[in-house]
């Protein structure tokens, strides 16, 4: 693929970023994206490998290899179908996907992988800037209605196909506009709305019905669309946060992570804020978790001008490089520092909180305590450090662990699914269908906390599901 020899001659190099002094005034893209010749000579670094491990690491399977030698050759338009084959919304992968495909690459292993990400998100936006990406409209109607619940990746991927495929889609969304996650969840600096927007008016073109402030189980008998529909998918995410409980947690000044994400990202639109604001100017702001969402908070922390902003993380500190030998092509155990990090942020790992102390209601820091890690018959046990503790100033933290599991009251408790062990909504990756005859599950809601593009794959799959469910088969595909 692409350029026999161009591994060799060509280093690897990724898209830029503005100044840090510049992009933290604001919350729009600051990616500096390569110029075309660049990102041509970064598609020819594919080699032809005889096993692509990068098929392996892609949840939804990119045919990474061909499109890396069509843009190398320049023949974008092509390179766009056999993206779009396989992912539903690149531009929103080529944005935020942490990229396993490229841990998997075999050039990985001297630690310069094909930038697939970069080139994936060119390609789309080549496709969009030329026009080439259209409503693909069904040339016939099937006469069955799906319910969608849920507007996220998941959602969308699955609403998307459907329409494709000739049935009738509607998008059940309990927020204001659509987009879940991607609108609410993840800052704009990131992934900016228009995006959204621009996909949503395409899903429109195809035949697809969104209703937003539609919080079925809450303001929509749930069981009411099984007699509407011929198929009903859930795709609501995984939305119940883990809590901290530990003593002081009802102080002022601690809040979930998404709350204080969802209400930035709602400023950005002009949106009124309904309840009382979460800000981070002027404090010193602790946000505990060391994942992605916790490294949003710290990104909008800093755009929100907070005095200081510290990230916590009870894991032990990873290594800074991986050990190959061990881990490729798998993704790999090892430090990740974003964008956000770089723009300002203390991280300390293998800390546990104790206790949240407050004055007059609010909360003024936290009581830490250090923790050593110990592996017992594979386990990996913490233990306290005596004498370790210490304090942190905090004036406003941030709750940013993960997610449990789907909010089980309302719709859930309402429809009667079985759940798994872990709460999720239970149903097998071979036809997704719940314990209740006509509904079917995809994406957070079914495998839990994961990645968009673990979403758009189990969206893609759900709907093969649905479609050969109600027609006998199916052309969609999987």
């Amino acid at each position: 693929m692409g350029k026999p020899t161009g591994f060799l001659e060509i280093a690897r190099h990724e898209h830029g970023y503005a100044p840090i002094a510049e992009r933290i005034t604001h919350f729009r893209d600051f990616v500096a994206p390569l110029a075309e010749p660049a990102v041509r000579e970064q598609a020819s670094r594919c080699m032809d490998c005889g096993i692509p491990y990068c098929h392996r690491g892609c949840p939804v399977h990119n045919i990474i290899p061909d499109w890396n030698d069509l843009v190398y050759r320049g023949n974008w338009r092509e390179a766009l179908e056999v993206l779009h084959s396989t992912n539903n919304f690149p531009e929103f992968t080529g944005r935020i996907c942490p990229a396993p495909c490229e841990a998997s690459c075999t050039l990985n292993f001297n630690d310069s992988p094909v930038t697939i990400k970069d080139i994936e998100c060119a390609i789309i936006d080549r496709g969009w800037a030329e026009g080439w990406v259209q409503p693909q409209i069904a040339a016939h109607r099937t006469g069955k209605r799906v319910a969608v619940i849920g507007s996220g990746p998941a959602g969308l991927a699955c609403a998307q196909q459907l329409a494709r495929a000739g049935h009738a889609v509607v998008v059940f969304e309990k927020s204001d506009s659509i987009g879940g996650l991607l609108r609410y969840g993840i800052p704009d600096f990131k992934l900016e709305t228009r995006f959204i927007d621009r996909r949503l008016a395409q899903m429109r073109a195809e035949g697809v019905e969104f209703r937003p402030n539609s919080d079925v189980g809450v303001d929509i008998p749930a069981r009411a669309l099984l007699v509407e529909f011929d198929a009903v998918v859930l795709a609501g995410g995984a939305e119940k946060p883990r809590d901290l409980n530990a003593p002081g947690r009802e102080l002022r000044g601690i809040h979930f992570a998404m709350d204080f994400l969802s209400q930035q990202n709602r400023r950005v639109a002009g949106q009124k804020i309904t309840a009382a604001e979460i800000l981070a100017n002027g404090k010193d702001v602790v946000v505990i978790g060391g994942g992605d969402t916790g490294s949003d908070c710290v990104g909008t922390s800093i755009r929100q001008s907070a005095r200081s902003v510290t990230q916590l993380e009870i894991m032990p500190k990873p290594p800074v490089h991986e050990n190959k030998l061990l881990t490729w092509p798998n993704w790999p155990l090892k430090l990740r520092t974003s964008s956000s990090h770089e723009e300002g942020c203390d991280r300390d790992w293998a800390v546990a909180t104790k206790q949240f102390l407050g004055d007059n209601g609010q909360v003024r820091a936290i009581e830490i305590v250090r923790l050593e890690w110990h592996a017992s018959n594979g386990r990996q046990t913490m233990v306290e450090v005596p004498g370790s503790e210490f304090e942190i100033k905090a004036d406003l933290v941030l709750l940013a662990m993960g997610f449990v599991h789907p909010i089980h009251e309302g719709m859930l408790q309402d429809l009667g699914v079985t759940l798994d062990s872990r709460g999720n909504v239970a149903a097998s990756t071979d036809d997704y269908q719940t314990s209740v005859n006509k509904i079917f599950t995809a994406g957070d809601m079914r495998r839990g906390q994961s990645l968009v593009v673990w979403a758009i794959r189990e969206g893609r799959q759900c709907a093969r599901a649905v479609d050969e469910y109600l027609m006998g088969s199916s052309e969609l595909p999987v």
